[in-house]
C-alpha cells in the first residue's frame, strides 16, 4: 500500500508518546495491524496506549507496539514531543572517487538557440575569460585526474560536452584513446559517452561511435516546427532538415549503446505528449528524457504557473501511458518516469539533489574543476584544478553547507528525499545562491513525484518483475 500525501494531523494526550501523522515520501507495504493503526489514528487524537486499548481485541500488545515502531521507523507518523532526532550531516571523507567526469571540450557552439544558459544575461560564466576550446595537453591531464580521482572504483565514466562537442571532435579522439591506453594499463574500465546537437554528424564521426562503444544523447526540441522555431543557426535557419538524416543513419548503424533523445522544455514548448511521440515512435530513439527551463534571462523561456501545470498534465499522461506498457510488457521511453522509478526502487533518500561535487566532476576548457558541467569555468564554482587536484577542504565545505539539513524550507517537506532542494544551477541563476533551494518549482516537484510514487506503487503490485529490472 502506498502511503499519499495527506493533511497533517497531530494527535494528544497523557501518554508521553504523541503520534502525528505526515506524510510520507516511501512506498511500503502495510500489514493489517499497521493498517488498523493508521485508520485509528485517522479518526481523532490517539495515544499510543489509546491504540493498544482500542486495538487489543484483534492484536496483541506486542504486535501493536512493534507495528508502531515500524511506522515510526519508515517516519509515517512520528512523536510531537520527541520529533525524530536529524542525523547530522555526514562528514566527507578526505578523497570522495570520482565516478564520472564531465568535459566541456569547447564552449563554442554552431547554432544560437535562445534560451541556452551559456550565452543569457544571466550566464554564470563569461566565455571571453576562457579558451574556446580545450587543447589535448588539458584533455591528457584531465584523463589522468579522473583516475588519480577515481580511487578503487573499477570504472569511470568519461563524458565529452560542450558547446557543440563535436566541434572539438579531433581532441575527442586523442583523449578517449589516452584513456582507455592508461585505463587497460591500471585495470580500470572506461566508459565514454557525449552529447550533440547532430549538425555536424557523419560517416567518420558515427564510425567512431561504434568503433569506441561512445553512448550517444542528441539535443532536440521536438517536431520540424518546434525545432525550427527554437533550435536555430546565427542567421535564424531552422536545423530540423540538416539533423534529420543524419540522426536516422545514427539510429541506424550505432546499435552498441542505445541513442537518446534530450529535450529541452520552455514555456513557448510544452506539448510533450506530440514531442516524445515524434522522436520515440516516429523517429526510433531508444528514449526520451525532458529538461525543463524554470529559470531563463527571457521570461518567455521560463516555464511558470500555467506552464507547471501544463507541463504536469503532459508529463502525467506520459507516465500512465508508461505504466500501461510496463503492465503489458512492452517498452516504453519515458526516461523521467524511469530514472525516478529507479531511484525510489533503490530506497534513494537524498542529502544532496544530485552528484555534483560527489562523484561527478565538470572541468572547463582551461582545466578547472567545478561542481558540474553547468557550472564549469565559473570562479565561484571551482573545486579545484586537474593540474593541481581538487581542493578536497573546498569541497568538503560545499558539501556540508550544502546537505539538505541545512535548508530549513525542505524540511517538512515530503519529497525531499528524492529532490533535496534541486538544481545548484538553477537556484545561483535564480536565487544568486546554491545554497538556496528552488521554492519556484516545489509544488510541480511534489505533484510529479506523486506521480510517480503512484506508478511505482502499483508496479510493486501488479508486476514487481518489472522493477528488477530498472
Amino acid at each position: 500500500m502506498m502511503l499519499r500525501r495527506g493533511e497533517y494531523h497531530a494527535f494528544s494526550g497523557a501518554d508521553a508518546r504523541y503520534l502525528y501523522l505526515v506524510p510520507s515520501a516511501g512506498v511500503v507495504e502495510l500489514d493489517d495491524v499497521s493498517h488498523a493503526v493508521l485508520e485509528t489514528l485517522a479518526t481523532g487524537d490517539k495515544t499510543a496506549n489509546d491504540l493498544a486499548e482500542s486495538l487489543g481485541s484483534r492484536w496483541s500488545g506486542e504486535e501493536i507496539r512493534s507495528s508502531i515502531d515500524e511506522l515510526l521507523g519508515v517516519r509515517a507518523i512520528h512523536s510531537v514531543i520527541a520529533p525524530p532526532v536529524t542525523p547530522p550531516p555526514v562528514k566527507s571523507k578526505r578523497s570522495i572517487p570520482l565516478q564520472t567526469l564531465v568535459l566541456n571540450v569547447t564552449s563554442k557552439c554552431n547554432l544560437s538557440c535562445g534560451y541556452c544558459y551559456e550565452y543569457g544575461e544571466d550566464r554564470i560564466v563569461e566565455s571571453t575569460t576562457k579558451p574556446r576550446f580545450m587543447d589535448e595537453a588539458t584533455a591528457r591531464q584531465s584523463v589522468d585526474f579522473m583516475f588519480a580521482e577515481s580511487g578503487d572504483s573499477p570504472s569511470v565514466n568519461l563524458t565529452f560536452f560542450g558547446g557543440e562537442t563535436l566541434l572539438n571532435f579531433k581532441m575527442l579522439k586523442s583523449s578517449l584513446a589516452y584513456a582507455r591506453q592508461k585505463g587497460e594499463e591500471l585495470g580500470k574500465q572506461v566508459s565514454a559517452s557525449l552529447t550533440t546537437n547532430a549538425t555536424l554528424l557523419r560517416e567518420e564521426i558515427v564510425d567512431w561511435f561504434i568503433e569506441n562503444d561512445v553512448g550517444v544523447t542528441v539535443s532536440i526540441d521536438g517536431a520540424r516546427e518546434q525545432q525550427d522555431k527554437f533550435r536555430v543557426f546565427s542567421n535564424g535557419m531552422g536545423s530540423y532538415d540538416i539533423i534529420l538524416p543524419r540522426i536516422k543513419d545514427l539510429l541506424a548503424r550505432h546499435k552498441r549503446r542505445p541513442v537518446g533523445a534530450r529535450v529541452t522544455l520552455t514555456g513557448q514548448n510544452l506539448d510533450v505528449a506530440s514531442i516524445y511521440h515524434h522522436l520515440f515512435e516516429e523517429i526510433g530513439f531508444w528514449e526520451v528524457g525532458f529538461a525543463p527551463v524554470t529559470t531563463s534571462w527571457q521570461r518567455e523561456y521560463a516555464i511558470e504557473d500555467e506552464g507547471f501545470r501544463s507541463l504536469l498534465s503532459g508529463f502525467q499522461s506520459l507516465a500512465d501511458d508508461y505504466l500501461k506498457a510496463a503492465l503489458a510488457g512492452k517498452r516504453h521511453g519515458f526516461s523521467n518516469v524511469r530514472d525516478t522509478l529507479e531511484e525510489i526502487h533503490k530506497g534513494m533518500s537524498k542529502s544532496h539533489p544530485c552528484g555534483a561535487g560527489f562523484g561527478l566532476l565538470g572541468v572547463p576548457t582551461d582545466g578547472d574543476v567545478a561542481l558540474c558541467y553547468r557550472c564549469a569555468g565559473s570562479d565561484s564554482h571551482k573545486l579545484g584544478s586537474v593540474f593541481i587536484g581538487v581542493d578536497h577542504a573546498a569541497q568538503a565545505t560545499f558539501l556540508e553547507t550544502h546537505h539538505i539539513d541545512n535548508k530549513t524550507d525542505c524540511s517538512t517537506c515530503w519529497a525531499r528525499p528524492l529532490c533535496a532542494g534541486g538544481c545548484y544551477h538553477e537556484a545561483h541563476t535564480r536565487y544568486g545562491t546554491t545554497t538556496q533551494p528552488n521554492l519556484h518549482y516545489c509544488e510541480w516537484i511534489r505533484a510529479w513525484t506523486n506521480t510517480c510514487l503512484e506508478v511505482y506503487g502499483t508496479l510493486a503490485a501488479k508486476r514487481p518483475d518489472f522493477l528488477e529490472h530498472l
